[in-house]
């Protein structure tokens, strides 16, 4: 594999384990349907406010999310929608999945 080839599927690979988390899936959702600043997410979430600015810096650094401030506080927007086509095809393989077994079962 070449160079250029390797650093594409770094990059997807980043994102991917970016998503790897389930606070950071609840983030996604949250920021697909609007903004939120960061207490709000924190309220949200129910943890500290260091933990989820953990978790919004890695989405952040994977360019998942954008944020912007404001005053004191921090806004954050879902930059990357396309996750959220992704995330559909997981639930619904999920869905079938346990369809299939089931079946199996009954």
């Amino acid at each position: 594999m070449n160079k250029q080839t390797q650093a594409r599927y770094d990059a997807k690979a980043t994102v991917i384990k970016a998503m790897a988390h389930p606070t950071r899936l609840l983030i996604i959702e949250e920021l697909s349907k609007q903004e939120h600043c960061v207490c709000e997410l924190t309220d949200m979430i129910g943890a500290d406010t260091s933990t989820v600015s953990k978790h919004l810096a890695l989405l952040k650094n994977a360019g998942i999310v954008s944020d912007e401030k404001r005053g004191q506080m921090v806004f954050y927007t879902l930059k990357m929608p396309c996750v959220l086509k992704f995330l559909s095809c997981l639930e619904t393989t999920l869905i079938e999945n346990a369809r299939e077994q089931l079946a199996l079962v009954g």
